[in-house]
């Protein structure tokens, strides 16, 4: 039997799967098997899957689910005391799984292993590393601000565990790793590997870049998991919420202007503001205004030609920490 079982879903990704794969079979920690859900692809991604040898490979196919679904489906035909999910277009790096197993090991009351997390392009170059957070012990005060752990593709998770809170909830995409992690806190540690190892592909067919879907996804979960948190925690609720508008305001606005997607940003940063009135005293918030009206006022390709200009101005990376930051 596998010590680890990694689920891979993937739906029509032809362009990445293999090196998604490669970086599984890059692994120092070898014992363990890969289950890939192809969930009803309609391009090659079945073909590349049927060109590799690897005994470890199990692949299975279904109509079209959606991720949650077929990660659930992965977990249904797991046979690791340990679980890993790994989206087809991210990567880690080698020694992802042999670190995070080390931590639980030695660990014993902890039930999930993350590490942090960095940006790569569609052509796998490094964009910007992500908040960065190491949150060790009881996480579900931080989790409640905010989904530290930035993806689906981080966390090592005891099998026990995982079956005892359920697997993904369907209704909750493109949110529900964040609703996952937090029944997991609620019951359970998490301790961290403080180094990257988790390469997140960012790209304009992702689903998180639907900004609209992902507000009301995290909403949901918001109030779900507010729901069953204890008194102590009530509090959180408020910044918690400005911190998902932080959040999406970013999303809104870091990808080829477009004036829907600028006009969804104004609405964001409002509930931002309105949740956490001292954003007005950053800078950097007043940077992500002036880059918003540029792009709602301008035709694409001039408001493109002005942000280039003025990219160092509009870098708002800052702001992506300061929402990773505000932790208790």
């Amino acid at each position: 039997m596998p010590l680890i079982s990694i689920i891979i879903p993937v739906y029509n990704g032809e362009k990445t799967i293999r090196e998604t794969i490669e970086s599984v079979y890059n692994q120092t920690f070898s014992d363990w098997e890969l289950i890939v859900i192809n969930d009803g692809s309609q391009d090659s991604t079945l073909e590349i899957l049927s060109s590799i040898s690897e005994p470890r490979l199990k692949i299975f196919s279904y109509p079209n689910g959606g991720q949650a679904i077929s990660r659930n489906r992965g977990i249904s035909q797991a046979k690791g005391e340990y679980i890993s999910f790994l989206d087809a277009d991210d990567l880690w790096t080698p020694d992802k799984l042999a670190t995070q197993l080390r931590a639980l090991q030695e660990n014993p009351q902890a039930a999930v292993a993350y590490s942090w997390s960095d940006f790569i392009d569609e052509s796998s170059k490094f964009l910007r590393p992500s908040g960065h957070v190491t949150v060790n012990g009881d996480a579900l005060a931080n989790l409640l601000l905010v989904n530290f752990l930035d993806n689906g593709s981080n966390p090592l998770i005891r099998r026990q565990a995982l079956d005892e809170v359920g697997g993904f909830e369907a209704s909750l995409t493109p949110a529900e790793d964040w609703d996952l992690y937090l029944r997991l806190a609620a019951c359970y540690h998490f301790v961290a590997i403080p180094v990257p190892q988790i390469l997140y592909r960012t790209s304009a067919g992702s689903m998180s870049t639907n900004v609209w879907k992902m507000e009301v996804a995290c909403l949901q979960v918001l109030e779900r998991a507010f729901s069953q948190a204890p008194p102590s925690l009530q509090k959180l609720k408020q910044p918690s919420l400005a911190n998902i508008y932080k959040s999406l305001t970013v999303k809104a606005i870091e990808s080829y202007p477009a004036k829907p997607r600028a006009l969804a940003a104004i609405r964001f940063l409002y509930q931002a503001l309105v949740n956490d009135p001292s954003l007005l005293k950053k800078r950097v918030i007043w940077k992500a205004l002036l880059k918003i009206i540029t792009v709602v006022l301008l035709p694409p390709q001039l408001a493109q030609a002005s942000l280039n200009r003025l990219k160092q101005f509009f870098n708002i990376d800052a702001l992506l920490v300061h929402i990773k930051t505000e932790l208790p």
